[in-house]
């Protein structure tokens, strides 16, 4: 009886000395990112080629059966506005609720809504494209809509006080929108999970919300950004600017990549993209920027950030 109960300990001191070196080489083999958010910026920026053009692959157009993600309705409520608001969820194709996606919010320009980026400049068939062919992540795509106030549905004109229910987006987005998404859909939260890019409007308030939730958002793009992320004159009016110029930096903790595009001859917005650009040089603030030449304030520059974008959101890490 003894030898036996000697040689059941004896077997089980081999157990647990087998799982300790399991659990040690376990941990040996887990690498650890000790890098700056700074760090992995400047090394991911770096490395990245931004084509001129998005290839001429027949990407805005829909996607084949199985290749084109489910689109949902979505409405939730804002404590920020004190109403229900609507969205659009694209869904990649087999979404599957036992994995986690990282999550884009596409952001519409002015006097737009949830639909615009998707019937006007088919973000969603490039998304379908781009991931059926392995170019890009697995995502979900959230298509809000962002004129954000309490008192109207919709945007009665270009004013100062129009432009701040934009603006009041951001806290709709991080303190509504963002936790209805973690609540109802199986997101990958936080920073390395977690972009945003606009157009025109939604350009100007994606790189506000890179400003201003660093911790929050990984990866920023803006096409054709509109006047008012610093203080400047426009053909409409005098923005008192979201940022004072030499606020426009990162200090603590900054997105992995900064993707800023235009045209060439906008006139809408005109030279504010370039003038957000040279200010960032100014400040020192790492991010891509390029010209797309023969385009106003649409395509081919939209389609052009939107490619690039895809191409390199979700893979700092």
């Amino acid at each position: 009886m003894m030898k036996k109960l000697i040689l059941m300990f004896a077997c089980a001191a081999m157990l647990l000395s087998l799982c300790a070196c399991e659990n040690t080489n376990d941990k040996e083999d887990e690498v650890v990112d000790t890098r700056s958010s700074f760090e992995i910026a400047e090394e991911f920026m770096d490395s990245t080629e931004i084509e001129t053009y998005m290839p001429d692959n027949g990407y805005q157009d829909p996607a084949e059966e199985g290749e084109a993600g489910e689109i949902v309705d979505i409405t939730y409520y804002s404590e920020t506005v004190k109403k229900d608001r609507p969205a659009k969820v694209q869904l990649p194709v087999g979404y599957d609720e036992d994995k986690e996606y990282p999550v884009l919010y596409v952001l519409h320009g002015i006097f737009g809504d949830q639909t615009t980026m998707i019937n006007s400049w088919q973000t969603n068939d490039i998304v379908d494209h781009m991931i059926a062919e392995g170019l890009a992540e697995e995502m979900i795509v959230v298509y809000p809509y962002m004129y954000a106030s309490e008192t109207e549905d919709t945007c009665p004109g270009i004013t100062v006080e129009s432009a701040a229910n934009y603006d009041n987006f951001l806290n709709d987005l991080v303190n509504d929108l963002m936790p209805y998404m973690a609540e109802n859909f199986s997101i990958a939260e936080g920073k390395d999970n977690t972009a945003v890019f606009g157009f025109s409007m939604g350009g100007r308030e994606a790189l506000a919300i890179g400003f201003t939730y660093p911790d929050m958002f990984g990866y920023i793009a803006a096409a054709c950004p509109a006047p008012g992320l610093v203080p400047g004159q426009d053909w409409a009016m005098q923005h008192p600017g979201q940022f004072q110029n030499d606020e426009l930096k990162f200090t603590d903790e900054m997105p992995y990549l900064v993707l800023i595009g235009a045209g060439d001859s906008d006139g809408t917005v005109g030279t504010f993209p370039e003038s957000y650009h040279n200010l960032m040089d100014e400040n020192g603030v790492k991010h891509l920027w390029y010209i797309i030449p023969g385009s106003d304030h649409g395509d081919p520059a939209i389609a052009s950030v939107t490619y690039n974008f895809l191409k390199y959101v979700f893979k700092a890490k």
